[in-house]
């Protein structure tokens, strides 16, 4: 839009040029003939009037004092030169004898007397001006020729030249506004052309397979814009689709694994209790006097298989039940203390640089947390030396931080991207569940936890809550 009016503007300036060009030159012809018939006319009724014979020897008897005020009269100088191309008068009262003057080109006589008219024009400049010379010739009564008649013109164009740069800036002024109210329609066409195309954007950026999106309502869109909006809320209809199934494929996978897990886990005391029992049938003797000895080993063998029984169904039911939050208002310094201090381990140490600090949780949930943490790094440091387990709570800005730093046999590299996933665990013994759960737990309190490990020397875990 914007080059079409720019395209215009020149269009229309060229024209206007042109045909100010045009009329200039039109007007100076003209006016030069209307001229040049008024001398004539003023030198044919001297002509008339004379007492001399008409003959190019006389004319400058003539028009000895006439010639000044036909110039007079009419207001232009001419001058009178006879066949021969030779000045005979001029109305210049001081005029300057000089070649050029007194006497006309060879050229100038061949073409006036080749032309039919008798009339010849002549384009000349000087000084940066533009003027015209026409040659005609004088006849006397018998219409034969005397002499030529020269009329210089000096084209003076200033009047025409100011009128066409007033009419220049009057154009460049309606079209500068022009200018301006075609980028601003262009500016709202666009914006009215984008808005779409900015709303099917912004909705692509916020698709995510993980939630609901939303389709695109747009009133009256163009029919390309309308094809793009049907295509994108067709695609979103595929997605859910493609994202319940998913969901439910995962869920059917993920029961399915809790299910080999949970039936492996009680497989394992089963065993053992099918043996036991199998074994005390057999050798089972009632008159036995070691026989209240046997049933009562025989009990604590199968009551330890029931509590580890019980101990795998109660970690599953916690890991897949988590309690609902009961959020208060907590000193996390002192609630993190007293969930260390159930340890009795002497080489378990809890620090804080603060006496206080306050927060939001469920104090339930973060003594889980503390003491799964805990018990992990009692676990990793089963075979050191000199085991230690620092407990650390700080104030990171806007979070409570917490730490759980072991020296123990650290994390390897191949296992770090599945310490937080369930039934993962790298002990003989366990379900590992416990890092699952401590991260979902965090998670809810839009929390973060992370670690650093390094093999034989230790692993750090860093969790941090926000306060507010």
């Amino acid at each position: 839009m914007i080059f079409w009016v720019v395209i215009a503007f020149v269009l229309i300036a060229s024209v206007t040029i042109y045909q100010y060009s045009e009329q200039n030159r039109d007007y100076h012809a003209e006016r030069m003939e209307r001229k040049e018939e008024q001398i004539k006319q003023s030198i044919d009724l001297v002509l008339q009037k004379t007492t001399y014979p008409v003959t190019t020897e006389n004319l400058g008897n003539i028009f000895r004092d006439e010639i000044y005020e036909i110039a007079l009269v009419q207001n232009i100088n001419f001058n009178i030169y006879d066949l021969q191309g030779q000045l005979i008068k001029s109305s210049r009262p001081k005029f300057e004898v000089d070649s050029i003057s007194t006497c006309l080109d060879a050229e100038v006589l061949n073409n006036l007397a080749a032309t039919p008219t008798k009339r010849y024009v002549e384009q000349k400049s000087a000084a940066g001006y533009n003027y015209q010379a026409s040659y005609t010739y004088i006849d006397d009564k018998r219409f034969k020729h005397v002499g030529i008649l020269n009329l210089p013109y000096f084209e003076d164009n200033s009047f025409n030249d100011k009128e066409l740069k007033e009419i220049l800036l009057r154009l460049t002024g309606a079209y500068l506004l022009l200018m301006l109210l075609a980028i601003g329609l262009a500016y709202f066409i666009s914006k009215y052309i984008t808005r779409s195309l900015q709303t099917i954007s912004d909705r692509l950026n916020q698709t995510d397979l993980t939630k609901r999106n939303e389709k695109i309502i747009v009133e009256n869109p163009s029919e390309e814009i309308g094809k793009l909006i049907t295509s994108y809320n067709e695609m979103i209809d595929e997605l859910e689709i493609s994202a319940a199934k998913l969901a439910k494929g995962e869920r059917e996978q993920a029961w399915r694994e809790m299910a080999k897990q949970v039936a492996h886990e009680i497989k394992n005391p089963l065993t053992p209790m099918r043996l036991s029992v199998q074994n005390f049938e057999r050798k089972f003797d009632p008159n036995d006097p070691d026989i209240t000895k046997k049933v009562s080993e025989y009990s604590k063998t199968l009551i330890q298989q029931i509590d580890t029984m019980s101990s795998i169904a109660s970690a599953f039911s916690n890991f897949a039940n988590m309690p609902a939050q009961q959020n208060e208002t907590l000193n996390v310094v002192k609630i993190v203390k007293m969930a260390v201090d159930i340890f009795d381990e002497n080489y378990i140490h809890f620090s804080s640089d603060e006496e206080e600090i306050i927060a939001k949780l469920d104090r339930t949930q973060l003594i889980r947390v503390v003491t799964n943490l805990v018990k992990n790094a009692t676990q990793a440091i089963v075979n050191v030396d000199a085991p230690n387990v620092l407990v650390t709570v700080t104030k990171d800005g806007d979070f409570v931080k917490l730490t759980v730093e072991d020296n123990g046999m650290g994390i390897s590299m191949e296992s770090k991207d599945k310490v937080f996933e369930p039934k993962f665990t790298t002990k003989t013994s366990g379900m590992g569940l416990g890092l699952g759960m401590v991260k979902n737990i965090v998670e809810t309190y839009k929390g973060t936890i992370n670690f650093t490990s390094e093999p034989n020397k230790g692993t750090v875990f860093t969790i941090r809550f926000p306060i507010a």
